[in-house]
Protein backbone atom coordinates (compact mmCIF):
# COMPACT_ATOMS: atom_id res chain seq x y z
CA UNK A 1 0.00 0.00 0.00
CA UNK A 2 1.30 3.46 -0.86
CA UNK A 3 2.27 6.05 1.69
CA UNK A 4 -0.07 8.98 2.25
CA UNK A 5 0.63 11.70 -0.31
CA UNK A 6 0.98 15.39 0.36
CA UNK A 7 -2.29 17.25 0.86
CA UNK A 8 -3.98 18.93 -2.09
CA UNK A 9 -3.09 22.62 -2.40
CA UNK A 10 -5.06 25.47 -3.90
CA UNK A 11 -2.70 25.47 -6.91
CA UNK A 12 -2.97 21.71 -7.64
CA UNK A 13 -3.49 20.43 -11.18
CA UNK A 14 -6.02 17.69 -11.82
CA UNK A 15 -6.54 14.74 -14.14
CA UNK A 16 -9.89 13.00 -14.48
CA UNK A 17 -9.70 9.47 -15.88
CA UNK A 18 -13.01 8.28 -17.33
CA UNK A 19 -15.61 10.96 -17.94
CA UNK A 20 -19.05 9.46 -17.57
CA UNK A 21 -21.77 11.26 -15.63
CA UNK A 22 -19.75 11.29 -12.38
CA UNK A 23 -16.50 12.41 -14.03
CA UNK A 24 -18.30 15.08 -16.05
CA UNK A 25 -19.96 16.54 -12.96
CA UNK A 26 -16.61 16.67 -11.11
CA UNK A 27 -14.86 18.23 -14.13
CA UNK A 28 -17.51 20.95 -14.47
CA UNK A 29 -17.22 21.81 -10.77
CA UNK A 30 -13.40 21.99 -10.82
CA UNK A 31 -13.29 24.08 -14.01
CA UNK A 32 -15.93 26.44 -12.59
CA UNK A 33 -13.58 26.96 -9.63
CA UNK A 34 -10.75 27.87 -11.99
CA UNK A 35 -8.78 24.63 -11.66
CA UNK A 36 -6.44 23.23 -14.32
CA UNK A 37 -8.19 20.00 -15.38
CA UNK A 38 -7.12 17.36 -17.94
CA UNK A 39 -9.69 14.71 -18.93
CA UNK A 40 -8.60 11.31 -20.26
CA UNK A 41 -11.42 9.36 -21.92
CA UNK A 42 -11.45 6.21 -24.09
CA UNK A 43 -14.59 7.02 -26.13
CA UNK A 44 -13.66 9.32 -29.09
CA UNK A 45 -17.22 10.66 -29.47
CA UNK A 46 -17.28 11.66 -25.81
CA UNK A 47 -13.87 13.32 -26.16
CA UNK A 48 -15.20 15.40 -29.08
CA UNK A 49 -18.27 16.40 -27.04
CA UNK A 50 -16.07 17.46 -24.12
CA UNK A 51 -13.86 19.55 -26.39
CA UNK A 52 -16.99 21.23 -27.80
CA UNK A 53 -17.63 22.37 -24.20
CA UNK A 54 -14.13 23.90 -24.08
CA UNK A 55 -12.85 21.16 -21.76
CA UNK A 56 -9.27 19.87 -22.08
CA UNK A 57 -9.92 16.26 -23.14
CA UNK A 58 -7.59 13.64 -24.63
CA UNK A 59 -8.48 10.21 -26.03
CA UNK A 60 -6.62 7.64 -23.90
CA UNK A 61 -7.44 4.11 -22.78
CA UNK A 62 -6.73 4.23 -19.05
CA UNK A 63 -5.82 0.52 -19.14
CA UNK A 64 -2.75 1.20 -21.31
CA UNK A 65 0.81 1.85 -19.99
CA UNK A 66 1.01 5.18 -21.86
CA UNK A 67 -1.42 6.56 -19.24
CA UNK A 68 1.49 7.24 -16.86
CA UNK A 69 3.09 9.73 -19.28
CA UNK A 70 -0.17 11.69 -19.69
CA UNK A 71 -0.60 12.24 -15.94
CA UNK A 72 3.04 12.59 -14.87
CA UNK A 73 2.71 16.37 -14.37
CA UNK A 74 -0.63 16.21 -12.53
CA UNK A 75 -0.89 16.61 -8.75
CA UNK A 76 -4.29 15.00 -8.20
CA UNK A 77 -5.72 12.12 -10.21
CA UNK A 78 -9.39 11.21 -10.01
CA UNK A 79 -10.07 7.79 -11.56
CA UNK A 80 -13.84 7.86 -12.04
CA UNK A 81 -14.60 5.28 -14.71
CA UNK A 82 -17.57 2.97 -14.05
CA UNK A 83 -15.29 0.05 -15.08
CA UNK A 84 -13.67 -1.00 -11.80
CA UNK A 85 -11.17 -3.32 -13.54
CA UNK A 86 -10.00 -0.40 -15.69
CA UNK A 87 -9.69 1.72 -12.53
CA UNK A 88 -7.54 -0.95 -10.88
CA UNK A 89 -5.30 -1.12 -13.94
CA UNK A 90 -4.93 2.67 -13.94
CA UNK A 91 -3.88 2.77 -10.27
CA UNK A 92 -1.32 0.03 -10.87
CA UNK A 93 0.09 1.80 -13.94
CA UNK A 94 0.50 5.09 -12.07
CA UNK A 95 2.13 3.52 -9.02
CA UNK A 96 4.42 1.21 -11.00
CA UNK A 97 5.67 4.25 -12.92
CA UNK A 98 6.68 5.78 -9.60
CA UNK A 99 3.94 8.38 -9.58
CA UNK A 100 3.43 10.01 -6.18
CA UNK A 101 0.26 11.90 -7.08
CA UNK A 102 -2.74 11.98 -4.78
CA UNK A 103 -5.05 9.34 -6.29
CA UNK A 104 -8.81 9.18 -5.74
CA UNK A 105 -10.54 6.14 -7.24
CA UNK A 106 -14.13 5.10 -7.81
CA UNK A 107 -15.18 1.69 -6.45
CA UNK A 108 -18.39 -0.28 -6.87
CA UNK A 109 -18.54 -2.03 -3.50
CA UNK A 110 -16.49 -2.47 -0.28
CA UNK A 111 -14.53 -5.44 -1.69
CA UNK A 112 -13.35 -3.56 -4.76
CA UNK A 113 -12.64 -0.60 -2.50
CA UNK A 114 -10.24 -2.69 -0.40
CA UNK A 115 -8.51 -3.95 -3.54
CA UNK A 116 -8.05 -0.42 -4.86
CA UNK A 117 -6.57 0.69 -1.55
CA UNK A 118 -4.12 -2.20 -1.65
CA UNK A 119 -3.05 -1.19 -5.16
CA UNK A 120 -2.19 2.33 -4.00
CA UNK A 121 -5.32 4.49 -3.98
CA UNK A 122 -5.20 7.27 -1.38
CA UNK A 123 -8.99 7.70 -1.24
CA UNK A 124 -11.70 5.31 -2.45
CA UNK A 125 -15.23 6.53 -3.11
CA UNK A 126 -18.41 4.57 -3.76
CA UNK A 127 -21.00 6.68 -5.63
CA UNK A 128 -23.94 4.59 -4.40
CA UNK A 129 -22.86 5.13 -0.78
CA UNK A 130 -22.34 8.85 -1.39
CA UNK A 131 -25.81 9.13 -2.90
CA UNK A 132 -27.36 7.17 -0.02
CA UNK A 133 -25.60 9.36 2.54
CA UNK A 134 -26.78 12.50 0.76
CA UNK A 135 -30.35 11.16 0.68
CA UNK A 136 -30.24 10.37 4.41
CA UNK A 137 -28.95 13.87 5.16
CA UNK A 138 -31.82 15.34 3.15
CA UNK A 139 -34.31 13.13 4.99
CA UNK A 140 -32.89 14.14 8.38
CA UNK A 141 -32.96 17.79 7.38
CA UNK A 142 -36.57 17.50 6.25
CA UNK A 143 -37.58 15.71 9.43
CA UNK A 144 -35.91 18.36 11.58
CA UNK A 145 -37.65 21.14 9.69
CA UNK A 146 -41.00 19.36 10.17
CA UNK A 147 -40.30 18.80 13.88
CA UNK A 148 -39.24 22.43 14.34
CA UNK A 149 -42.53 23.61 12.82
CA UNK A 150 -44.46 21.33 15.20
CA UNK A 151 -42.48 22.52 18.22
CA UNK A 152 -42.97 26.16 17.26
CA UNK A 153 -46.72 25.61 16.93
CA UNK A 154 -47.00 24.23 20.48
CA UNK A 155 -44.81 26.93 22.02
CA UNK A 156 -46.48 29.80 20.13
CA UNK A 157 -49.90 28.58 21.26
CA UNK A 158 -48.89 29.23 24.88
CA UNK A 159 -51.26 31.61 26.64
CA UNK A 160 -49.01 33.08 29.29
CA UNK A 161 -45.79 31.35 30.30
CA UNK A 162 -44.19 27.97 29.67
CA UNK A 163 -42.52 25.81 32.32
CA UNK A 164 -39.42 23.93 31.16
CA UNK A 165 -39.05 21.05 33.63
CA UNK A 166 -35.95 18.87 33.97
CA UNK A 167 -35.71 15.49 35.62
CA UNK A 168 -35.21 15.36 39.40
CA UNK A 169 -31.90 16.77 40.68
CA UNK A 170 -30.90 17.97 37.19
CA UNK A 171 -27.53 17.22 35.66
CA UNK A 172 -25.64 19.34 33.07
CA UNK A 173 -27.37 17.76 30.07
CA UNK A 174 -30.83 18.52 31.48
CA UNK A 175 -29.90 22.06 32.55
CA UNK A 176 -28.19 22.89 29.25
CA UNK A 177 -31.13 21.56 27.24
CA UNK A 178 -33.49 23.72 29.29
CA UNK A 179 -31.35 26.80 28.72
CA UNK A 180 -31.46 26.16 24.96
CA UNK A 181 -35.22 25.57 24.86
CA UNK A 182 -35.69 28.79 26.84
CA UNK A 183 -33.72 30.57 24.08
CA UNK A 184 -35.99 28.97 21.45
CA UNK A 185 -39.09 30.10 23.37
CA UNK A 186 -37.68 33.63 23.65
CA UNK A 187 -37.00 33.58 19.90
CA UNK A 188 -40.68 32.71 19.38
CA UNK A 189 -41.84 35.46 21.74
CA UNK A 190 -42.89 33.23 24.65
CA UNK A 191 -41.76 33.62 28.27
CA UNK A 192 -40.35 30.41 29.76
CA UNK A 193 -39.07 29.48 33.23
CA UNK A 194 -36.64 26.63 33.89
CA UNK A 195 -38.00 24.52 36.76
CA UNK A 196 -36.84 21.45 38.63
CA UNK A 197 -37.80 19.11 41.45
CA UNK A 198 -35.30 18.06 44.11
CA UNK A 199 -31.97 19.85 44.40
CA UNK A 200 -28.82 20.63 42.45
CA UNK A 201 -26.32 18.66 44.46
CA UNK A 202 -22.97 18.02 42.77
CA UNK A 203 -20.41 20.81 42.99
CA UNK A 204 -19.80 20.72 39.23
CA UNK A 205 -23.52 21.23 38.62
CA UNK A 206 -23.79 24.08 41.13
CA UNK A 207 -20.67 25.71 39.65
CA UNK A 208 -22.15 25.25 36.18
CA UNK A 209 -25.36 27.06 37.16
CA UNK A 210 -23.61 29.81 39.13
CA UNK A 211 -20.86 30.60 36.63
CA UNK A 212 -23.28 30.81 33.71
CA UNK A 213 -25.87 32.72 35.71
CA UNK A 214 -28.63 30.27 34.83
CA UNK A 215 -31.92 31.13 36.55
CA UNK A 216 -33.56 27.92 37.79
CA UNK A 217 -36.68 27.69 39.94
CA UNK A 218 -37.21 24.91 42.48
CA UNK A 219 -40.88 23.91 42.40
CA UNK A 220 -43.45 21.43 43.65
CA UNK A 221 -46.30 19.94 41.65
CA UNK A 222 -48.81 22.66 42.59
CA UNK A 223 -46.60 25.38 41.09
CA UNK A 224 -47.11 24.03 37.55
CA UNK A 225 -50.75 25.12 37.57
CA UNK A 226 -49.53 28.67 36.85
CA UNK A 227 -48.11 27.62 33.46
CA UNK A 228 -50.10 27.15 30.27
CA UNK A 229 -47.48 24.90 28.62
CA UNK A 230 -45.21 22.33 30.29
CA UNK A 231 -42.08 20.99 28.60
CA UNK A 232 -40.13 18.06 30.06
CA UNK A 233 -36.51 17.63 28.98
CA UNK A 234 -34.07 14.78 29.50
CA UNK A 235 -36.73 13.10 31.64
CA UNK A 236 -35.64 9.46 31.67
CA UNK A 237 -36.39 9.51 35.42
CA UNK A 238 -39.69 11.33 34.99
CA UNK A 239 -41.02 13.10 38.09
CA UNK A 240 -43.80 10.52 38.24
CA UNK A 241 -46.94 11.66 40.02
CA UNK A 242 -45.88 15.31 39.95
CA UNK A 243 -46.62 16.04 36.29
CA UNK A 244 -50.27 15.57 35.38
CA UNK A 245 -49.54 16.83 31.86
CA UNK A 246 -46.63 17.20 29.48
CA UNK A 247 -47.04 19.26 26.32
CA UNK A 248 -43.45 19.01 25.02
CA UNK A 249 -41.10 16.09 25.61
CA UNK A 250 -37.53 15.96 24.27
CA UNK A 251 -34.96 13.33 25.27
CA UNK A 252 -32.27 11.01 23.96
CA UNK A 253 -33.77 7.94 25.70
CA UNK A 254 -37.28 6.56 25.77
CA UNK A 255 -39.37 7.73 28.76
CA UNK A 256 -40.12 5.21 31.51
CA UNK A 257 -43.82 6.10 31.47
CA UNK A 258 -46.19 7.04 28.63
CA UNK A 259 -46.52 10.83 28.51
CA UNK A 260 -49.01 11.54 25.70
CA UNK A 261 -47.30 14.85 24.89
CA UNK A 262 -48.55 17.15 22.11
CA UNK A 263 -44.97 17.31 20.81
CA UNK A 264 -42.39 14.57 21.32
CA UNK A 265 -38.86 14.17 19.99
CA UNK A 266 -36.97 11.16 21.32
CA UNK A 267 -33.68 10.24 19.59
CA UNK A 268 -31.85 7.18 20.94
CA UNK A 269 -29.32 7.63 18.11
CA UNK A 270 -27.64 10.54 19.91
CA UNK A 271 -25.87 10.52 23.27
CA UNK A 272 -27.32 13.69 24.82
CA UNK A 273 -30.44 15.83 24.86
CA UNK A 274 -28.13 18.84 24.45
CA UNK A 275 -27.29 17.52 20.98
CA UNK A 276 -30.97 17.55 20.02
CA UNK A 277 -31.46 21.10 21.31
CA UNK A 278 -28.36 22.25 19.42
CA UNK A 279 -30.02 21.03 16.21
CA UNK A 280 -33.14 23.06 17.05
CA UNK A 281 -31.06 26.17 17.76
CA UNK A 282 -29.55 25.74 14.29
CA UNK A 283 -32.90 24.98 12.62
CA UNK A 284 -34.50 28.11 14.10
CA UNK A 285 -31.47 30.07 12.84
CA UNK A 286 -30.67 31.33 16.33
CA UNK A 287 -27.12 32.51 16.84
CA UNK A 288 -26.40 31.00 20.26
CA UNK A 289 -25.38 33.38 23.00
CA UNK A 290 -22.19 32.59 24.86
CA UNK A 291 -24.25 31.24 27.76
CA UNK A 292 -26.36 28.95 25.56
CA UNK A 293 -23.35 27.67 23.60
CA UNK A 294 -21.26 27.07 26.73
CA UNK A 295 -24.14 25.29 28.45
CA UNK A 296 -24.87 23.02 25.48
CA UNK A 297 -21.20 22.19 24.88
CA UNK A 298 -20.74 21.27 28.53
CA UNK A 299 -23.98 19.28 28.47
CA UNK A 300 -22.72 17.19 25.55
CA UNK A 301 -19.26 16.73 27.07
CA UNK A 302 -20.63 15.78 30.48
CA UNK A 303 -23.15 13.29 29.09
CA UNK A 304 -20.57 11.61 26.85
CA UNK A 305 -17.74 11.71 29.43
CA UNK A 306 -15.79 14.02 27.12
CA UNK A 307 -16.78 11.96 24.05
CA UNK A 308 -15.64 8.67 25.57
CA UNK A 309 -19.13 7.19 26.17
CA UNK A 310 -21.68 6.22 23.50
CA UNK A 311 -20.75 9.24 21.36
CA UNK A 312 -22.45 9.50 17.96
CA UNK A 313 -21.45 11.58 14.90
CA UNK A 314 -24.33 13.99 15.63
CA UNK A 315 -22.86 14.71 19.09
CA UNK A 316 -19.50 15.56 17.55
CA UNK A 317 -20.94 17.82 14.86
CA UNK A 318 -23.10 19.61 17.45
CA UNK A 319 -20.06 20.16 19.66
CA UNK A 320 -18.01 21.42 16.70
CA UNK A 321 -20.76 23.93 15.87
CA UNK A 322 -20.93 25.20 19.46
CA UNK A 323 -17.18 25.38 20.08
CA UNK A 324 -16.52 28.86 18.56
CA UNK A 325 -19.40 30.42 20.53
CA UNK A 326 -18.54 28.95 23.96
CA UNK A 327 -16.66 30.52 26.87
CA UNK A 328 -13.81 28.07 27.40
CA UNK A 329 -12.47 29.78 30.52
CA UNK A 330 -15.84 29.19 32.17
CA UNK A 331 -15.85 25.58 30.98
CA UNK A 332 -12.48 25.03 32.63
CA UNK A 333 -13.76 26.46 35.92
CA UNK A 334 -16.87 24.27 35.79
CA UNK A 335 -14.88 21.13 35.11
CA UNK A 336 -12.39 21.73 37.93
CA UNK A 337 -14.43 22.77 40.99
CA UNK A 338 -12.93 22.65 44.46
CA UNK A 339 -13.86 19.64 46.61
CA UNK A 340 -16.29 20.41 49.42
CA UNK A 341 -15.61 19.22 52.99
CA UNK A 342 -18.61 16.87 52.70
CA UNK A 343 -17.22 15.26 49.55
CA UNK A 344 -13.81 14.91 51.20
CA UNK A 345 -15.45 13.21 54.21
CA UNK A 346 -17.37 10.79 51.98
CA UNK A 347 -14.24 10.00 49.95
CA UNK A 348 -12.25 9.37 53.13
CA UNK A 349 -14.96 7.06 54.49
CA UNK A 350 -15.18 5.23 51.16
CA UNK A 351 -11.42 4.68 51.06
CA UNK A 352 -11.39 3.46 54.66
CA UNK A 353 -14.26 0.98 54.21
CA UNK A 354 -13.44 -0.28 50.73
CA UNK A 355 -13.76 -3.96 49.99
CA UNK A 356 -12.26 -5.42 46.84
CA UNK A 357 -12.87 -8.61 44.90
CA UNK A 358 -10.73 -8.89 41.81
CA UNK A 359 -10.98 -5.52 40.09
CA UNK A 360 -14.34 -4.65 41.71
CA UNK A 361 -14.45 -2.23 44.63
CA UNK A 362 -17.45 -1.61 46.91
CA UNK A 363 -17.44 0.99 49.72
CA UNK A 364 -19.84 1.98 52.48
CA UNK A 365 -19.59 5.74 53.09
CA UNK A 366 -21.92 5.60 56.10
CA UNK A 367 -24.46 8.29 56.91
CA UNK A 368 -24.13 11.18 54.48
CA UNK A 369 -25.55 14.67 53.97
CA UNK A 370 -24.74 15.15 50.27
CA UNK A 371 -25.67 12.12 48.20
CA UNK A 372 -24.00 13.59 45.10
CA UNK A 373 -20.68 13.22 46.90
CA UNK A 374 -21.07 9.47 46.34
CA UNK A 375 -20.65 9.76 42.58
CA UNK A 376 -17.53 11.90 43.00
CA UNK A 377 -16.07 9.35 45.42
CA UNK A 378 -16.86 6.52 42.99
CA UNK A 379 -15.09 8.41 40.21
CA UNK A 380 -12.00 9.10 42.34
CA UNK A 381 -11.75 5.48 43.51
CA UNK A 382 -11.80 4.32 39.89
CA UNK A 383 -8.27 5.75 39.63
CA UNK A 384 -6.92 3.19 42.13
CA UNK A 385 -4.47 0.73 40.59
CA UNK A 386 -6.11 -2.49 39.43
CA UNK A 387 -9.67 -1.21 39.91
CA UNK A 388 -12.08 -1.20 36.96
CA UNK A 389 -15.44 -0.90 38.75
CA UNK A 390 -16.44 1.06 41.85
CA UNK A 391 -19.65 1.29 43.85
CA UNK A 392 -20.04 3.69 46.78
CA UNK A 393 -23.19 3.86 48.88
CA UNK A 394 -24.46 5.75 51.90
CA UNK A 395 -27.62 6.38 53.94
CA UNK A 396 -29.61 9.63 53.92
CA UNK A 397 -33.28 10.63 54.15
CA UNK A 398 -34.57 7.11 54.86
CA UNK A 399 -32.91 5.82 51.70
CA UNK A 400 -29.76 4.04 50.64
CA UNK A 401 -28.12 5.89 47.74
CA UNK A 402 -25.51 4.16 45.59
CA UNK A 403 -23.31 5.50 42.80
CA UNK A 404 -21.25 3.25 40.53
CA UNK A 405 -18.60 3.78 37.87
CA UNK A 406 -16.91 1.34 35.50
CA UNK A 407 -14.18 1.36 32.86
CA UNK A 408 -14.48 -2.37 32.21
CA UNK A 409 -15.69 -2.73 28.60
CA UNK A 410 -17.00 -6.22 29.41
CA UNK A 411 -19.35 -4.90 32.08
CA UNK A 412 -22.48 -2.76 31.84
CA UNK A 413 -22.70 -1.25 35.31
CA UNK A 414 -26.23 0.05 34.68
CA UNK A 415 -27.43 -3.51 34.01
CA UNK A 416 -25.49 -4.81 37.01
CA UNK A 417 -27.33 -2.44 39.35
CA UNK A 418 -30.62 -3.26 37.66
CA UNK A 419 -30.01 -6.96 38.19
CA UNK A 420 -29.04 -6.46 41.82
CA UNK A 421 -31.76 -4.02 42.88
CA UNK A 422 -34.56 -4.03 40.27
CA UNK A 423 -37.12 -5.30 42.81
CA UNK A 424 -35.88 -3.00 45.58
CA UNK A 425 -35.27 0.47 44.18
CA UNK A 426 -35.05 2.78 41.18
CA UNK A 427 -31.99 2.41 38.96
CA UNK A 428 -30.82 4.86 36.27
CA UNK A 429 -27.62 4.93 34.28
CA UNK A 430 -25.45 3.71 31.43
CA UNK A 431 -22.76 1.14 30.72
CA UNK A 432 -20.10 3.22 32.49
CA UNK A 433 -22.01 4.96 35.28
CA UNK A 434 -25.23 4.36 37.15
CA UNK A 435 -27.02 5.02 40.43
CA UNK A 436 -29.77 3.48 42.51
CA UNK A 437 -32.07 4.72 45.27
CA UNK A 438 -33.35 2.06 47.70
CA UNK A 439 -35.92 2.70 50.45
CA UNK A 440 -34.17 1.89 53.71
CA UNK A 441 -37.12 -0.03 55.13
CA UNK A 442 -36.55 -2.84 52.67
CA UNK A 443 -33.31 -3.71 54.50
CA UNK A 444 -34.54 -3.32 58.09
CA UNK A 445 -36.95 -6.16 58.69
CA UNK A 446 -35.20 -6.92 62.00
CA UNK A 447 -34.72 -3.29 62.98
CA UNK A 448 -37.06 -3.58 65.96
CA UNK A 449 -34.42 -5.54 67.89
CA UNK A 450 -31.51 -3.48 66.59
CA UNK A 451 -31.85 0.15 67.71
CA UNK A 452 -28.48 1.69 67.01
CA UNK A 453 -27.61 3.62 63.88
CA UNK A 454 -24.36 1.71 63.53
CA UNK A 455 -26.15 -1.63 63.57
CA UNK A 456 -28.61 -0.34 60.99
CA UNK A 457 -25.71 0.83 58.85
CA UNK A 458 -23.97 -2.52 59.14
CA UNK A 459 -27.09 -4.51 58.28
CA UNK A 460 -27.94 -2.39 55.27
CA UNK A 461 -24.32 -2.24 54.14
CA UNK A 462 -23.80 -5.99 54.22
CA UNK A 463 -26.99 -6.56 52.24
CA UNK A 464 -25.97 -4.06 49.57
CA UNK A 465 -22.43 -5.46 49.27
CA UNK A 466 -23.67 -9.02 49.01
CA UNK A 467 -26.13 -8.15 46.25
CA UNK A 468 -23.52 -6.14 44.35
CA UNK A 469 -20.82 -8.79 44.41
CA UNK A 470 -23.38 -11.48 43.47
CA UNK A 471 -24.57 -9.39 40.52
CA UNK A 472 -20.96 -8.87 39.40
CA UNK A 473 -20.39 -12.61 39.51
CA UNK A 474 -17.88 -12.66 42.38
CA UNK A 475 -18.09 -14.27 45.79
CA UNK A 476 -17.23 -12.68 49.09
CA UNK A 477 -14.98 -9.68 49.51
CA UNK A 478 -11.32 -9.23 50.38
CA UNK A 479 -10.13 -6.15 52.22
CA UNK A 480 -8.45 -3.67 49.86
Amino acid sequence: MSERRAPVSAMSTYAILGCGSVGHAVADDLVEKGKDVLILERDPDRVDALRDQDLNAVQVDIREPELADHVADRDVILILSSDVEANEAAVETIRQAGGDQFVIVRASDPVSGDELTEKGADVVINPSVVIADAALRDIESGELEYKADQLAAVIEATDGAMAIVTHDNPDPDAIASAVALQAVADHLGVEADICYFGEIGRQENRAFVNLLGVDLTSIDADDLAAYDTVALLDGESTPEGRLDRVDVYIDHVEPEVELDARFEDVRPNVASTSTILTKYVQEFDIKPSQTVATALLYGIRAETLDFKRETRPADLTAAAYLYPFADHDTLEQVESPSMSPETLDVLAAAIQSREVQGSHLVSNAGFIRDRDALSQAAQHLLDLEGITTTSVFGIADENIYLAARSKDIRLNIGKVLESAFESLGETVGHATQASVEIPLGLFTTIEASEESRETLLELAGEAVKRKLFDAMGVEGADSG
